[in-house]
């Protein structure tokens, strides 16, 4: 969710809620003897607002799971759960004059304090996190599929590099042949009386079919594609295979570009297109760990914000009928 203009209305109701509120505790206070009770009436209409914009926030997970209620539109749940989360926070304070009470209020305290803080975290991840994914990851695919496209580019990589070393055991054959079309990998069949057609197996919208062409064999002596192999095989393949002991110079673009360049200076020239290819693979596979990383900081905040969100609501529901008995 992005924190843009559309979120003025949210946000400026929430500052009138909040100065509002803030007036009236003020009032409230200068006003009570014994200073602001939970137990009074004040007191209770502060819990009893901030538990309902708890409430409201929790139900956004039923909301989701759910999709086909027309109960609102998707963005202004979204909205809500953000603003109200947040304002359950000062509402709870105001509920308490600002003390903990005892040892269950006090965690009830600090769950909500975190819960808020990670939900706070998380809006930020949200609207910043889709910005470096549009600049880091031009070639962005869908999440599910990283896995099969990271294995048609080690695939793809195996076969560039036996068309000039020759066989090394590494290319599997098949009656399916992985290419990259538009910079997206992707699947094509191979029929002996048609002309084979690249598609797309990253699903990548704008990622067009388009005629493939046979690939050039330029197959160099073993003392001519010694450096190349002893480099593919020592650094290339385990960097595409994801092995975290290989490989490391690859995952930096800089490096990567020196390490290429190096290349082409021990590499006779018909050699070169090869290495290009091998480069551009080297270039999608970092674009995937990225994404993957980015991936994992856009929604593994939830880990921690979604049980410490029921916790809260358990909490609060025991808190609100112990108190209201005792």
């Amino acid at each position: 969710m992005r924190m843009d203009r559309t979120q003025r209305g949210w946000a400026l109701a929430s500052l009138a809620v909040l100065a509002i509120s803030g007036v009236a505790y003020t009032v409230y206070t200068l006003e009570s003897p014994q200073g602001p009770r939970g137990g009074s009436t004040i007191g209770l209409t502060f819990g009893v607002i901030s538990f309902a914009f708890m409430i409201f926030a929790a139900l956004l997970g039923a909301r989701k799971r759910v999709p086909t209620w027309r109960i609102g539109r998707a963005q202004a749940w979204m909205r809500g759960h953000l603003w109200l989360g947040f304002l359950a926070l000062p509402m709870m304070l105001f509920h308490g004059g600002f003390h903990f009470g005892g040892t269950l209020t006090r965690v009830l305290m600090w769950l909500l304090i975190v819960t808020v803080f990670s939900g706070v975290f998380g809006a930020a991840l949200q609207h910043y996190i889709p910005q470096v994914m549009t600049s880091d990851v031009p070639l962005e695919t869908i999440y599910d599929e990283v896995g099969r496209v990271r294995t048609l580019l080690r695939e793809e990589a195996d076969r560039s590099i036996e068309l000039v070393c020759g066989s090394l055991g590494l290319a599997k054959h098949s009656n399916e042949e992985s290419q990259r079309a538009g910079g997206f990998t992707a699947l094509r069949t191979i029929a002996a009386s048609a002309v084979p057609l690249r598609t797309s197996a990253a699903v990548s919208a704008g990622a067009s079919a388009a005629v493939a062409a046979a690939p050039e064999i330029i197959l160099l002596s073993e003392e001519e594609s010694a450096p190349l192999c002893r480099f593919y095989l020592g650094e290339m393949r385990p960097f595409l295979e994801g092995r975290k002991q290989g490989g490391q110079r690859l995952a930096d673009a800089a490096k990567a570009s020196s390490a290429f360049a190096g290349l082409r200076t021990l590499l006779p020239a018909p050699a070169h297109s090869t290495l290009a290819d091998l480069e551009d693979i080297c270039d999608e596979a970092r674009q995937l760990t990225r994404q993957e990383r980015l991936h994992r900081w856009l929604h593994g905040w939830l880990l921690m914000h979604i049980p410490l969100s029921l916790a809260l609501i358990l909490l609060g529901a025991v808190h609100a009928v112990m108190a209201l008995r005792y």
